[in-house]
């Protein structure tokens, strides 16, 4: 039997408290380019050992590091002197035994890696020179035998959690959380980049509320080549401050919105890269130290440590939990008379992974609405996803779920 517990929850909802406090790191922050590059590689190798074996062997590439460069950008166009490092460790199946023929098959584990890693930043960083500007060091060693041998000991088609951790979900987003999302996505749209090309692929967002009024502090980096004097650069930031206030219209309408970019500028002193990216300049990322798996950091609700991103999505449960979680509490979100959801999952290494030792369910109701009502669906949901987590793992795969 699995062990789901459905608890209702007595305290004020996000959205009514007086203070909230939003982040999300950008697709091109260093934080965000390590896990991107991470969850790329971990999704490659999964190819390749399904191509080469026939089914997906033990990784987790959730070890990148990224050391920034040195660059000197100017009006119109400036330079990288010094590459950004990245480091991809971690560990991979390298190669398996042929138990037909007792053969040893090598496995091209660093080469797949190294050019999941390329291909990853050409897609996301419009602006740099991977040949150049980039160095991509593949330092991943072969897998703990313990965590191997869980990874393959399969009592049926459900694996093993290869680990005694938890995730944590939580649903619906407030009216910040959404603002704070839906701006960075924007902002790195192919639709703003081809209006602003300037408009880099760095930028964070924070969002606070106090009451009704929501502040958003956007650290914006500028592409010095698109920019050829101090006036224009303030000019992109006036075109950007007025397309985020339309959204911010749309999605946080009776809430007073202000909107700030790029607040250290003064005078000549502004934010240009010559890359899109502050790793140019001496900013370094890791993975796991940014966006949780639903794209936010969110101080005003529980949150898991996990680095999500890398993580193998067969049976490592800081992953699947985490993402789960999200699903669930979603899902259970939208039953009538539920106002917020929180799921905390804990697993047992060695044990199914859809028989967790633990699946709490946190409920608050709107007012009329008793438990008893919502229950027996929340655990249903819970249940239903319990049994779908293959499909779930597809998903993140083929890259239609996210991890940061």
């Amino acid at each position: 039997m699995v062990n789901i517990v459905v608890r209702k929850l007595d305290t004020t909802p996000v959205e009514e408290r007086p203070i909230e406090i939003v982040e999300r790191k950008g697709l091109g922050h260093p934080d965000s380019i390590c896990d991107g590059i991470a969850e790329s590689v971990s999704a490659a190798l999964c190819r390749m050992y399904k191509e080469k074996v026939g089914t997906i062997l033990h990784h987790n590439t959730d070890q990148v590091e990224l050391v920034g460069g040195h660059a000197y950008p100017k009006l119109g166009g400036g330079l990288v002197v010094t590459p950004i490092y990245i480091l991809i460790s971690g560990r991979a199946t390298m190669e398996i035994l042929n138990r037909e023929n007792g053969e040893i098959v090598k496995l091209p584990t660093a080469t797949v890696a190294i050019e999941a890693a390329r291909s990853y930043l050409k897609k996301i960083l419009k602006n740099i020179d991977i040949d150049k500007d980039v160095v991509i060091d593949c330092r991943m060693g072969q897998g703990s035998m313990d965590l191997i041998e869980v990874f393959e000991r399969k009592k049926s088609e459900i694996p093993l959690a290869n680990d005694t951790s938890f995730g944590v979900g939580y649903a619906p987003l407030s009216t910040t959380e959404k603002l704070v999302l839906e701006t960075e996505r924007f902002l790195n749209s192919e639709e703003l980049k081809k209006e602003i090309p300037a408009v880099g692929e760095d930028i964070k967002v924070m969002g606070l509320r106090e009451g009704k009024k929501i502040t958003l502090t956007i650290a914006m980096a500028v592409v010095d080549r698109y920019v050829k004097s101090i006036e224009e650069y303030y000019e992109i930031k006036k075109k950007v401050k007025e397309k985020v206030e339309k959204l911010a219209k749309e999605i946080a309408g009776d809430y007073d919105v202000e909107i700030c970019i790029n607040t250290a500028d003064s005078g000549d002193s502004v934010y240009l890269t010559v890359t899109g990216t502050s790793a140019e300049m001496g900013d370094d990322g890791s993975v796991g130290r940014g966006n949780r798996v639903n794209g936010l950091i969110t101080p005003f609700r529980p949150m898991s440590m996990e680095a999500a991103s890398g993580k193998n999505p067969v049976n490592h449960v800081g992953k699947i939990y985490n993402i789960l979680a999200n699903i669930i509490a979603n899902n259970i979100a939208e039953i009538g008379g539920v106002k917020e959801c929180y799921v905390r999952i804990l697993s047992q290494i060695g044990k199914p992974i859809n028989e967790p030792k633990i699946l709490d369910i946190e409920v608050i109701t709107e007012e009329g609405y008793n438990l008893e009502d919502i229950e027996p669906r929340a655990k249903d949901i819970a249940k239903k996803w319990l049994d779908k987590i293959p499909e779930v793992m597809e998903r993140v795969i083929n890259g239609e779920i996210k991890t940061f």
